[in-house]
């Protein structure tokens, strides 16, 4: 019985002279649904490529963890004890003191530009907190200077020091506010100024890092935030980035009052919510897509249970029954559904392959941060796709099938 109606319901989707209309219908249903399933692979892999790029460029620059001080000040006196007891927890792997302040940088007389001051341990041990020295085009973590009478070395983003003209061997001027003196002759106070040898550059892809961060030794950094032997914090590195969370919860119990712990999905919440929540948006829109389809599904299947009305009468008058009438109907929405959904699946899969691995979509780092459109699929977004375009397609079956297992056979046979 399951054979006959796989058959009839075969024979009903192939196109005959009397039933073109009803093909090219089923076609178009077809077409709707692997539409749409490609729409939903590539949107939804366009977001996840986003996030995951995001959170890789963010992590550049930025720890997975980072261990701060409650107060107005951003500064740990007692951090090596602290260290010590960070780095002794079972899944951190790395962890280094940081300073980070902000300051005006100027090269030659007339140009001044606002920059990120970002002072790190040199010593990273076996493993690295953040991988951003991998991207530094020229230099290293020597800071070594060649230029007399400068306070260090520096390594400059790429796009400041482009913007700067400042480049590797140049000096330049680093305003900072720390130390700064009250001046009786003017009445306020003036800032220190500090000369340093620009030795190397990074470009991360990153704009805002690109843009406006300097890099120098943690020692020079201190010094010139005024912090002396303290830091900003403590830079951690963990073995699973997901369970910065926890890990930083466990690291404030074991330090106590005032350690306090930042994991990078709060560093960057609202903009990491603002793209989850695009991302169940579209894809709720392109849904609707599917849905249409199934729209188109439901008019084939009734056209042509319209069309094939005597036909049914004269089966259900030799014996078949109407639960495979029924089926003999869900059948065919199940396979427009299913040869939809392969075929938007593969089409979906391969753009979305060209599209990343080719980088043919460029984007303003400037305004998205990243200088190219990603696009990676997930298997569970994929799988969710898949699943829903049959279970639509199946559902999109359920009237005109029940329509035509309703047919009386008598009625049916007399129906021109």
């Amino acid at each position: 019985m399951k054979r006959l109606e796989w058959r009839i319901a075969g024979r009903y989707l192939r196109s005959r002279r009397s039933s073109r209309l009803v093909s090219l219908i089923t076609l178009i249903a077809t077409a709707g649904v692997a539409v749409g399933v490609t729409a939903l692979i590539v949107v939804m892999g366009v977001m996840n490529g986003l996030q995951n790029e995001l959170r890789e460029k963010i992590l550049i620059a930025s720890p997975h963890l980072r261990v701060l001080t409650w107060g107005n000040g951003l500064r740990v006196d007692n951090w090596r004890d602290a260290l010590e007891v960070i780095r002794a927890h079972p899944d951190v792997e790395a962890a280094a003191p940081f300073v980070i302040t902000q300051a005006l940088v100027r090269a030659g007389a007339d140009y001044t530009e606002g920059v990120h001051v970002l002072g790190i341990d040199t010593d990273t041990g076996t493993v690295a907190v953040t991988p951003l020295p991998r991207y530094f085009e020229s230099g290293d973590l020597r800071f070594a200077t060649r230029l007399q009478s400068v306070d260090g070395g520096i390594v400059l983003g790429a796009r400041v020091s482009d913007r700067l003209l400042a480049f590797e061997g140049d000096s330049v001027s680093v305003i900072s506010s720390a130390g700064s003196k009250f001046n009786a002759a003017i009445g306020a106070f003036m800032p220190s100024y500090w000369w340093f040898e620009v030795t190397g550059r990074f470009e991360t892809g990153m704009f805002e890092y690109d843009n406006t961060y300097l890099v120098m030794p943690l020692e020079v950094a201190q010094r010139f935030a005024g912090l002396g032997d303290a830091v900003s914090g403590i830079d951690v590195r963990v073995n699973d980035p997901s369970e910065a969370p926890r890990i930083g919860d466990e690291l404030e119990s074991l330090l106590d009052y005032p350690y306090r712990s930042v994991p990078w999905q709060d560093q960057n919440a609202q903009l990491f919510s603002a793209l989850q929540l695009e991302k169940l948006g579209m894809g709720l829109i392109l849904l609707l897509i599917v849905i249409v389809a199934a729209f188109n599904i439901v008019g084939t299947l009734t056209m042509v249970v319209t069309d094939k009305t005597r036909e049914i009468g004269i089966l259900r008058a030799m014996g078949l029954p109407a639960k495979s009438v029924r089926k003999v109907f869900v059948l065919q929405g199940m396979i427009v559904g299913l040869i939809g959904t392969v075929v938007g699946a593969v089409v979906g899969m391969v753009i979305a392959q060209l599209f990343d691995r080719g980088r043919l979509i460029s984007l303003d780092p400037a305004v998205y941060f990243i200088d190219h459109l990603p696009i990676q699929v997930r298997p569970l977004d994929f799988g969710l796709i898949v699943v829903a375009s049959l279970i639509v397609a199946t559902l999109a079956t359920m009237y005109p099938s029940r329509r035509a297992a309703d047919l009386a056979p008598v009625e049916a046979i007399r129906h021109e």
